[in-house]
């Protein structure tokens, strides 16, 4: 097994809270793939932790829709379909797009200030950076929006269904003008915040989630389309 984890081991009374983040973020960065295999032995190995602690984690994350379990197969990172994603694109749409409503109420001259600077590692970022740098700016550009909202529910309800969304890294199939498009949409929300203009902000907001639905469920729908044909060609030889 190729080694994915590059952590201590955790402190026993501790060890399933942080076996569970260290798995989650190794599917949302993709180093675990949707529909791959989670064998309790091989984590514990890595992690240098007993399976018990491990077999929690992987309850935990199922919990949270990120891993499936089936009968004589184990524990899986769980895939989604193309429907799958678009509906909840539609959930995130609404969700952030009220988060924008009520950030362009109460945004701050500070508040401005970081997200300006946050387009503008934006785009430097959509250059010359890694992928993994453009998902983590574009993170912290939505979640300080969202802290801006004031709204802690909103914002929980915000990443239980955009954290399975990053498994899939929209981004991964953006080409250099789409990568303009989503620097364009976040310097439009700025405007709108900065206006003071929630009906602005929200419908600005919601164009922005849209456009990423499109690519990702596009691709999404594309790829089971190469794999469907990919079998059929297999099974008739």
């Amino acid at each position: 097994m190729v080694r994915i984890f590059d952590v201590p081991p955790p402190p026993a009374k501790n060890a399933s809270l942080v076996a569970t983040e260290v798995i989650r973020e190794a599917i949302l960065d993709g180093r675990l793939q949707p529909g791959q295999r989670l064998k309790e032995e091989e984590l514990a190995r890595e992690l240098g932790i007993s399976r018990t602690p491990v077999r929690e984690a992987l309850l935990i994350l199922q919990t949270e829709g990120m891993v499936e379990a089936a009968p004589n197969r184990g524990a899986t990172v769980r895939s989604y379909d193309a429907d799958d994603l678009g509906e909840m694109y539609l959930l995130r749409a609404a969700l952030e797009g009220l988060g924008a409503r009520l950030a362009a109420e109460r945004v701050k001259a500070r508040d401005l200030a970081l997200l300006r600077k946050s387009c503008d590692r934006f785009e430097a970022i959509g250059m010359l950076g890694t992928l993994e740098e453009l998902v983590k700016e574009n993170l912290f550009f939505h979640n300080t929006i969202l802290e801006i909202a004031g709204s802690e529910r909103i914002a929980q309800l915000v990443r239980s269904v955009t954290e399975l969304p990053l498994v899939y890294k929209s981004y991964l199939w953006y080409s250099p003008s789409q990568k303009l498009v989503s620097a364009h949409y976040h310097r439009q929300i700025v405007h709108a915040l900065e206006a003071r203009d929630p009906e602005r902000a929200e419908s600005v907001m919601k164009q922005h989630v849209f456009e990423a639905r499109d690519v990702l469920v596009s691709q999404v729908r594309a790829s089971l389309d190469q794999r469907a044909l990919t079998s059929t060609v297999e099974g008739e030889r």
